[in-house]
């Protein structure tokens, strides 16, 4: 990567995790719009149903964590909560065609795995009590290995689990300390031996972009979790919002990798990644050549949602439980209130947690496939957008930001290779996919919002 592709490109654009972004939400969108719009979700598609559930708390925080997070102090306000939820997957439910069937149900945090494993199970049985499943659902739970022994790994494999996320995030132990996370109570091979035996697919989670953190070091994290064969394995780039969490700011006084270095780890660890067999999958996932993401990548059916890539088989419209929780519906978007008391209070109360939202035009929901066919599928098919929506791709192109002077351009930096048909983009202008979406996306013409840099 050279100096002057990242200093041209390594700007604050959207993560385009959903489109519209989550902060052009506004809370004129509101508990009656949410129900409205649930109900309206019945008839529109994808038809299956996805089920997020947000749980905030960890026995302590990490200083990079963007998330959502408390640390766990009072076991009653945690009592509280769950029971919260599982009036909202009530009141949520109730509204639902009992003929939908689910795809996928995911545990987010937080950390999930800060609760004991029958709440888990409980709340696994209570959202599939209604509901069929789909042939092979994926139930699928981050969890943080510092604190889980081996009587807890057990359990989750029998409390409905078939997909377990490892947050490891670096093996070194100075990166570790630094950012105020705890290393595996347990070696990853008992970890793996355990879940391996129960038939749970696995993923890892890495960071890069962390202090101490230097292109050798994250080659040694990568080596070592090729050693131990997840399926997939996840590199997330740091994404610096202090605004978003202060406790970031610790994380600029001991010093953060630049630009150009943190670019090196993620190529250096691509290519590792493909040397040893894996096949890279969207922005920051690497699979195995048999895995159905890479199956759905070569035949143009890869998605996203907040909880991470699907593929058309498991993708739903996405029904979010707990506080910050993000629900994913056809035309609109919904979050939940932040603050945990007033969550509880608000979901005993007898209504929505509902603080902001948003309501998609046709041509955000245009805009939104183009660009998550980019992010996801790494081009677009203009033709092929427009036939799936019913209009030419004229009128279809016009409903985005498309501009053939900035494709120009890109394609003169390497980035991409485009014809009116089509846009590709290049093994080179893979880490860049968020300023190419960014071009085609009209809010970014006007707006005054802060976004983390690409790299």
């Amino acid at each position: 990567m050279t100096d002057q592709l990242l200093e041209k490109y390594n700007v604050p654009v959207p993560r385009y995790t959903s489109y519209p972004p989550a902060n052009y939400f506004s809370d004129a969108f509101n508990n009656k719009t949410y129900e409205e719009a649930i109900i309206a979700s019945n008839n529109q598609q994808p038809g299956h149903i996805s089920f997020y559930v947000h749980i905030p708390f960890c026995k302590h925080l990490c200083h990079y964590c963007g998330c959502n997070s408390f640390a766990m102090t009072n076991e009653k306000k945690v009592n509280e909560y769950l029971k919260a939820v599982h009036t909202e997957i009530d009141k949520v439910t109730a509204l639902l065609d009992n003929g939908r069937m689910i795809a996928q149900i995911h545990y987010g945090g937080g950390s999930p795995t800060s609760i004991p494993v029958e709440c888990l199970r409980e709340l696994n049985e209570h959202m599939r009590e209604r509901f069929q499943t789909i042939r092979d659902p994926e139930i699928a739970i981050e969890c943080h290995p510092g604190y889980l022994d081996e009587s807890y790994w057990e359990a989750l494999t029998q409390a409905g689990f078939n997909r377990i996320s490892l947050g490891v995030q670096d093996f070194d132990e100075k990166v570790l300390k630094t950012v105020n996370r705890r290393a595996s109570l347990l070696p990853m091979e008992t970890i793996f031996g355990i879940l391996r035996n129960a038939g749970v697919r696995i993923n890892m989670d890495f960071i890069y972009g962390l202090p101490h953190q230097t292109v050798q070091s994250f080659s040694q994290t990568i080596r070592r979790a090729i050693q131990l064969q997840p399926d997939r394995l996840v590199t997330f780039s740091y994404a610096h919002v202090p605004w978003v969490n202060k406790s970031q700011l610790l994380l600029e006084k001991a010093g953060l990798p630049a630009g150009e270095e943190k670019s090196n780890m993620y190529d250096t660890a691509r290519q590792l990644l493909k040397e040893a067999g894996y096949e890279a999958v969207g922005m920051d996932h690497f699979v195995r050549p048999d895995d159905e993401l890479f199956t759905a990548l070569q035949t143009k059916q890869l998605h996203r949602n907040f909880q991470g890539y699907c593929t058309r088989r498991t993708t739903g419209q996405v029904y979010a439980f707990g506080v910050t929780g993000i629900s994913q519906l056809s035309t609109a978007y919904s979050q939940n209130i932040k603050d945990i008391t007033a969550y509880i209070e608000t979901i005993n109360q007898g209504g929505f947690a509902v603080t902001k939202g948003y309501s998609l035009s046709y041509e955000e929901q245009l805009t939104r496939e183009a660009i998550e066919s980019l992010m996801c599928n790494g081009s677009l098919d203009w033709e092929e957008l427009a036939r799936q929506a019913g209009i030419s791709s004229e009128t279809y192109r016009a409903a985005t930001a498309f501009n053939p002077e900035r494709m120009n351009e890109f394609a003169s930096d390497g980035l991409i290779t485009w014809s009116e048909h089509n846009i590709q983009l290049t093994p080179k202008g893979a880490i860049f996919v968020r300023n190419v979406a960014a071009s085609l996306d009209k809010l970014m013409l006007h707006t005054t919002k802060s976004f983390s840099k690409p790299v």
